[in-house]
């Protein structure tokens, strides 16, 4: 529920209070991405079993909202929670999920998010916002209560000399009959071994460090500069532009159904493909439907007849939609915690986060300022020529990691294992970046 009012159609610009002129539905989008960026950086674990509660108020706030700074509040408040668990989550379930299945189970945190976006589209059409709000503050409950279900990973009970809690919550996370005897040995082996070389900020820039920090930011820069923001936000103001025939409101409700099953697709291929063959097909499909897209507001543009191909925007969005969520969607966020180095990970993710909420402030905020320079049809074709470029990255310099062991992964990337619990790097303190 994050993205609700996001959207350039979820009508943030309307009059609140009767009174209030009306707000611009960007600065609404912009606030929340800077405070996303805020979040990931001064964030610390704990804060991560305060998010859900924090969701609540941000959408209570803009359900009771009697002018349009209460909704800025609110906004600002969202981002920072999103912040929260965009360096949380990767690096909880990195930390806690066996390798066989860290592919699969490491892209929940997106196909959920994909559903809170079909959610919102879906009751975006029959609720006005205030509802729609109030329904985003009820929604977090029951993952609030769940947080107190859930054990600390062990990793960061060993770091924390709690090595009973370590056993406790390990024999619950892999079942009562299974036996951890080595993996608890090999955690604690670790720790003693990484304790010995703590990590420090000057370390994010040693140059076995930066290799698998650069690859976490190009991955996040061509994620974000691949359009995707743009196209969610403003999807009903693109239909509109493109004359199509076919009512707007179904085409966002047709593209958050197409988000969700293709992520939910991407959970099923990314153990057996693997995360660079998934990143290939993201960047193809993406490519192409941009170029479509292009070519489409290029003859409208210039007085061509385009009647007979109303149907194309829809096509290009759900192609785009559908090799962005198999894998430029989920897969940097997953490879984030498992490339980046235990040593360093805590406050590498806090600047890889804000850099990809950076990204998402920057082509907010000048999208349509872009349009205005280079055209539609010139902005589609820039995004499409970023996701072409894109493949020649992914084939230099990302590594395969499915079914690799992060002691393996680190090896190759940086000569060195170090294993300590990368949540306790988490420094409740803008100096985390």
């Amino acid at each position: 529920m994050v993205k609700i009012l996001m959207r350039a159609d979820t009508h943030v610009n309307i009059n609140v209070s009767g009174n209030e002129p009306k707000a611009k539905c960007t600065w609404s989008q912009v606030m929340a991405s800077m405070s996303v960026s805020l979040g990931s950086m001064v964030v610390g674990y704990a804060s991560a079993y305060t998010s859900p509660a924090l969701v609540s108020m941000t959408w209570l706030l803009i359900a009771l909202a009697n002018g349009v700074p209460m909704i800025y509040a609110g906004r600002t408040l969202a981002g920072f929670c999103v912040g929260i668990a965009s360096l949380c989550l990767p690096v909880y379930l990195g930390e806690t999920v066996q390798p066989e299945v860290r592919g699969t189970l490491g892209l929940l945190p997106t196909t959920l998010g994909n559903v809170g976006i079909l959610l919102c589209f879906v009751a975006g059409k029959y609720l006005d916002w205030k509802a729609l709000a109030f329904l985003g503050a009820t929604i977090p409950v029951p993952f609030l209560i769940c947080m107190f279900l859930i054990p600390e990973t062990p990793r960061w009970f060993i770091s924390k000399n709690n090595h009973k809690k370590a056993r406790i919550a390990l024999q619950w996370l892999r079942g009562k009959d299974a036996d951890i005897e080595d993996e608890l040995s090999a955690i604690e082996k670790t720790h003693i071994e990484s304790e010995k070389n703590a990590g420090t900020l000057l370390d994010l820039l040693t140059k076995n460090n930066l290799k698998p920090l650069a690859i976490s930011i190009g991955l996040m820069f061509f994620q974000q500069l691949s359009g995707i923001n743009a196209v969610i936000f403003y999807t009903v103001q693109i239909f509109q532009d493109a004359g199509s025939t076919i009512d707007k409101n179904l085409c966002t409700i047709i593209v958050g159904i197409v988000n969700f099953g293709s992520t939910f697709i991407a959970t099923i291929l990314i153990d057996r493909l693997g995360r660079k063959i998934l990143l290939y097909i993201s960047a193809v499909a993406m490519t192409v439907a941009l170029a479509a897209l292009g070519a489409f507001f290029y003859l409208k543009d210039n007085k061509y007849d385009v009647t007979e191909f109303g149907w194309l925007p829809l096509a290009s969005f759900v192609i785009f939609v559908i090799g962005f969520s198999l894998g430029y969607g989920p897969v940097p966020w997953l490879m984030m915690g498992e490339i980046l180095p235990a040593k360093i990970r805590g406050p590498a993710a806090s600047l890889v986060t804000a850099f990809n909420w950076t990204c998402t402030f920057v082509v907010t905020k000048t999208f349509t300022d872009v349009i205005a320079y280079l055209g539609t049809y010139g902005t589609f074709w820039l995004f499409g020529s970023i996701c072409f470029s894109s493949l020649l990255f992914v084939f230099i310099w990302v590594p395969e990691t499915q079914g690799r062991s992060l002691e393996d992964i680190e090896r190759n990337l940086t000569g060195a294992v170090r294993r300590m619990s990368s949540i306790a790097n988490l420094k409740p303190s803008p100096m985390a970046v």
